[in-house]
Formats: C-alpha cells, sequence, structure tokens
C-alpha cells in the first residue's frame, strides 16, 4: 500500500496538532521527515521526539520514483526580509484560481497583509506578512507543496 498526496497531508495535519517536535516516516524508498522547530540536517545527531515507521502491506513497484533531493536554501540577500510557511501544506497564491494572485513582485504590502495561502486537508491558512515593505522575490510557484519556515518570498521592508 503506497502512500498518496492525500494520506501525506492528513499525516501532516495530525503531525501539525500533535505534541511531537519532530516525525520521520519510511515507506518503501520513500522517506518523510518534518520538524516543528525548522530544517533539521541529517547527520547532525539530534535525537528525533518521535519516529514512526509504516511498513508497505505489499512490496512497492520496482518503478517507483527515487525521493526528491533534498531542497537547497539559499542565502537570503542582505536588506531582504523571508515570509516563510507558518505551516506545511499546498501554496496558493490566490484565493481561487480565477482570481489575481495576492502578491506579485513589486507589489507593496502592509503589515499583517495576506499574501498566500497554505491548504491541508481542505483547511486554508493565511500567510500574512509581520512588517510593511515590498516584495522583491517570489520563491514558490501556484500549487507547489511547501515545508514549515520555508521560504515564500523576499520583502524589502519600508524605511
Amino acid at each position: 500500500m503506497e502512500l498518496t498526496d492525500d494520506d501525506v497531508l492528513e499525516i501532516l495535519k495530525l503531525f501539525e496538532q500533535s505534541k511531537f517536535d519532530f516525525l520521520q516516516l519510511e515507506q518503501g524508498e520513500r522517506k518523510i521527515t518534518v520538524s516543528k522547530g525548522g530544517y533539521v540536517v541529517a547527520g547532525t545527531g539530534a535525537a528525533p521526539a518521535a519516529v514512526v515507521q509504516a511498513q508497505p502491506a505489499v512490496a512497492a513497484p520496482a518503478t517507483q520514483a527515487a525521493p526528491a533531493p533534498a531542497a537547497q536554501v539559499a542565502p537570503i540577500p542582505a536588506g531582504l526580509v523571508p515570509i516563510t510557511a507558518p505551516m506545511v501544506g499546498k501554496f496558493y497564491s490566490a484565493a481561487s484560481p480565477s482570481d489575481p494572485p495576492y502578491v506579485e513582485v513589486g507589489s507593496k504590502v502592509a503589515a499583517g497583509a495576506a499574501v498566500g495561502l497554505i491548504e491541508v486537508m481542505k483547511v486554508f491558512a493565511s500567510i500574512k506578512t509581520e512588517i510593511a515593505g515590498t516584495i522583491e522575490k517570489i520563491l514558490v510557484t501556484n500549487g507547489e507543496f511547501v515545508e514549515f519556515g520555508q521560504p515564500l518570498f523576499l520583502l524589502r521592508p519600508d524605511k
């Protein structure tokens, strides 16, 4: 039995609501690692708070795709502030497919303004700015799966 995207989102929703800080799930060649404390680099020696391993009911097919490599985190340019994902889920740049995006490069935003949405199991959460400024760069695409703490936008704060 393979995990579907909906299964992964349900697991992430449950993890988000749990008291655990770290979860590592392995099923065949697929390995999912999540942390509420930000990015965890493999081999740091940090002890996870909880490790759950799922054993598939049947052998995974040999044609299963290899897991995606870990995303590289680029340094944030001086003078810019990242707007990060408040939770794990699917990023949306607009309230609906027919609506314009909340922000584009060059958009001026006030503190507390919504700049996107993250969806987990049909529950949507707004991504809000903490400070006023101008959107300098958008780091994710509409419909992309994002991780907790992942930079989504780069903002140039107002002076």
